[in-house]
Parts: C-alpha cells; structure tokens; sequence
C-alpha cells in the first residue's frame, strides 16, 4: 500500500465522469408490535425516516466523499422525487451534476422500512419505470455525457438496469473515452458482458458473475478460468468479481489472478456496498495507483460501507482507520486534527448508542496516577476522549519552563495507551469548549477535585450526564518529577 496521505493527495486531483442510473432512497425507521386489525400484516410504528441519494447517486457521492471531483450525469423525472434528488446533488460540493429529466417518466424512488432495534429490512415499496430511455433521451445524455470526457481522469458506468445505460450509450461512451485514452470502469448489471465491450474493468457481484459465465465460481481458479473467457469476449483488461464476507478477486486479462480477503466487521446494512466499491476502485486507479492498492482500499471501504445503516458513504478518516496497520493508529488515528473529524467520530459512536467520556490534563510526563485516572475514565463509559493542553496552553498554566515534551509527543505517549480512544488538543486554558462540543456522559478527574471546581460539570449535569472524581495515587506528581530530574542533572 502506497502511504495514505500521499494517496489522499492524489486522489484530491482527480475527476471521475460517473454516468448512471439515479434514485431516491428513503429509509422508515420503526418496530413491530402488533399485527393490524384491518389485514393480517404487521403495523410498523413509525420512528424516523430520512433520504439519500441513491443508485449510481450513491457513487457519485462516494467519489467526493473519499476527496475527488465528480461529474455526474443521470436521469429523473418531472417530480418531486427528482426535485429532490437534484437539490440533494446541488449541496455537493465536489459533484457537478448534469441530469437529463424525462417527464414521460418517473425517478426511481425506492422505500425501505427498517427495523430500528434489529436493522433488518421488513419491507421495499418501489416506484420506478425500468424500460430503456427512448432515442430522444439517450441524445440527450449522451450530449451531456460526451463534452465532459476530456475533462475526466476516469469514466465509470454505474448500472442499475434502470433505462440510463442503454446499449447505445454503453457502447458510444465507451468508445469515444478509449480514443481520448480514458480508463472506463462498469459495474454492470446485464449477464451479457458483450454489452460492455471494450471497457477497462468489470466489477461484478458474484451473483452477477455467476449468472453471465454460468459457472459455479467457488474457487479463485475458478473465478479466473470464468472471467478470462467472460474477458475475451467483452473485449476488457480486468475483470473484478466482490464476493461479500469472501472477499474480491481481481483477475488481469491474461495474467493471475488478486485476491483481497474481506475485513472483519459487523454487518448492518449491505445497501450501496457495491456502489461504495466502484467508486473507490474509481478514485484510486485514477490517482495512479496499482489494481492491488485499489482493490486494498475498495476492500477496506466496503466493510466501512456494510458496518453502516442505510446507503452509507465512507470518508478519509474511516478508510484511514481501515487501511493503516494496527501498530500506526495510535499516531494517525487516535489524534484528532479538527473539530469536523471530532464531530464525525462523536456522530459515528452516538449511531452505535455508545457512552461518551472526557478527562482533561497536560499529561507532560505520564506517570502511575494518570494512569489509574485514565483506566478508571475508561471503565465508565465506552469511549474515552481526553482533552489535552497545547504547549501554549501549558506555558500559561506552568510557566515558561513547561512542558518538558511537546504536544505532539505527549499526545502520542496518551494515544498509545489502550484506556484512551481519541486524543484532542485544545489551545484555550481550560477544556470548556471541548466539553460542550462533546457533552459527555461522563466527565472525569482527579479525586484532588472537588465536583464544583470542575470545569464543564454544569454541562454535562444538565445533559443528564455524570461527573466521577477518581482518588488521586499519593506520590506521583508531574510537578515532582520533574523538579527530581533537574536536581539530579544539576
């Protein structure tokens, strides 16, 4: 894997041409209790419910999520529904969209009623017309399509066999982007593969797989014997079939295959998994990577995707914490950057219904008693952050002769230490704004405290939340220790 930051970069400059079929997704979140009086089918109490952008929508918003731009090109009807989906495209700021609206038909809109405590899926309610796009439309994607090629690094067709991709537009895309060079990847959706020739890369789900080349696809050789055939007759370079917990199997035409094990996680949700893979696969071959880092990343995004209720996007700090090796993450995933990564990990944790902590301190020589105050933080909540003083702030608070190490050291002594999930500086005296960023459940400090002197406690009271004071270990102090070791220099 080539270093992530770098990739990141890369990535940055990068423009996906992303053409496909779009829909709305709704999501009705609630439980059954009772079966209707009325019919014997269940009644579902309604909860919540919330939309996305759906479909190859899903791709395109990946594809910014992860850091590129995209250009997308889609289809919606003269409706709300379209309305919607195009106010929803239009708030993306790395997404230009270009959608061609047909009033003769309605946008794809599907809705899904989900078990809140369970996360299973009870019910789909779908208002979508699937026939192909009449000659008249396919123009006129096709004349919004064309122009934008040579602004593209890479073009990828999202197939949902919804009318968008008709054969006519697969073909006179794919052949005006290999005259001008572009890599043109397909998740496709039709068993007839010929329909895609001459593309770069297929990405079929092993369903898909099994029912173009009708073969049992069990093994990797298996897998590899299928699509080198599948391959000669659509005329493509790769071909790329997801296979769920199995993993991906890559298979060069004429070479051996790649195969990247599935991550482990717990999975809640597979909605837009796929979508998720394509577009990663999209990003990184188009910012110059190799098909292994790319299926590495696909592979690593999509257990972020699947851990995810509803049709989900995945960003660079989650694929970053995917990636990146175990003995890396206590520097590079541990240590908030921003206050918008610290709210998109509070956001990630409050979904899971997980109990929040924070404990401040300056943490300048880590010695037994910040220890136990930290374990104990620990033990009372799921999630333990720690507010960390900045040198400046530290200077104010100590004197101009401290800290001995500075901030960044510091919070990566605090960041290796298995009680402490998240690590975040903050420049002012005290923790404050921190605290009322985060409104822990559980707020936590030394038992040389009283519970009025500490800071953030009327915060976190009137969240409901709790303020525990641990009993300080006797004979350990920063302070100390730092007087013993410059009377030992002298």
């Amino acid at each position: 894997m080539v270093n992530f930051d770098t990739l990141l970069q890369s990535i940055a400059r990068t423009t996906v041409l992303c053409v496909g079929d779009l829909m709305l997704d709704e999501f009705v979140y609630g439980e059954v209790s009772r079966i209707s009086p009325e019919a014997p089918a269940p009644v579902i109490a309604v909860q919540r419910s919330e939309i996305n952008v759906g479909g190859a929508g899903n791709v395109a918003r990946n594809i910014a999520a992860i850091g590129a731009r995209c250009i997308f090109v889609g289809l919606i009807g003269d409706d709300e529904a379209g309305r919607t989906l195009s106010a929803e495209l239009g708030r993306e700021s790395r997404i230009e969209p270009l959608l061609v609206r047909d009033a003769a038909r309605p946008t794809t809109r599907k809705v899904r009623f989900v078990s809140e405590h369970f996360s299973t899926h009870m019910l789909r309610a779908d208002w979508e017309t699937a026939a192909a796009a009449s000659s008249e439309i396919e123009q006129r994607l096709l004349d919004a399509i064309l122009p934008q090629l040579e602004r593209a690094d890479i073009v990828l067709l999202s197939d949902y066999a919804k009318g968008v991709l008709t054969a006519r537009v697969i073909a006179t895309v794919i052949e005006s982007a290999r005259k001008l060079g572009k890599r043109v990847i397909v998740d496709p959706k039709s068993a007839n593969f010929a329909i895609y020739r001459g593309a770069t890369l297929l990405t079929p789900n092993r369903k898909e797989f099994v029912a173009a080349t009708r073969s049992a696809a069990e093994t990797i050789d298996g897998i590899a014997a299928a699509a080198q055939d599948a391959m000669a007759l659509a005329e493509c370079e790769a071909m790329l079939v997801t296979q769920s917990e199995h993993g991906m199997t890559l298979v060069p035409r004429g070479g051996d295959p790649i195969h990247v094990p599935a991550l482990p996680v717990k999975v809640r949700d597979v909605s837009g998994a796929g979508d998720t893979v394509a577009a990663v696969l999209a990003v990184v071959l188009a910012s110059g990577a190799d098909w292994a880092t790319a299926m590495r990343a696909a592979s690593a995004a999509a257990a972020v995707a699947v851990g995810k209720n509803g049709t989900a996007v995945v960003t660079p700090a989650e694929l970053r914490r995917k990636i990146l090796p175990h003995a890396s993450l206590a520097a590079e995933d541990k240590i908030i950057g921003s206050d918008a990564d610290l709210d998109l990990r509070l956001a990630e944790w409050r979904r899971e219904g997980l109990r929040v902590g924070f404990t401040n301190g300056c943490f300048d020589i880590l010695h037994p008693g910040h220890v136990k105050v930290l374990t104990a933080a620990r033990g009372a909540c799921d999630r333990l952050i720690v507010g960390l003083n900045s040198d400046a702030s530290v200077r104010r608070l100590k004197g101009e002769s401290r800290p001995v190490q500075s901030e960044r050291a510091r919070a990566e002594v605090l960041a290796a230490l298995e009680a402490v999930d998240l690590v975040a500086i903050f420049g002012e005296d005290t923790p404050l704004r921190l605290i009322t960023r985060i409104e822990p459940s559980v707020l936590v400090k030394g038992g040389d405290y009283t519970r009025e002197q500490v800071v953030g406690h009327e915060i976190v009271a009137a969240k409901g939340g709790e303020v525990l004071l641990v009993d300080v270990l006797p004979g350990f102090s920063t302070t100390s220790l730092v007087e013993k070791a410059r009377e030992g220099a002298a």
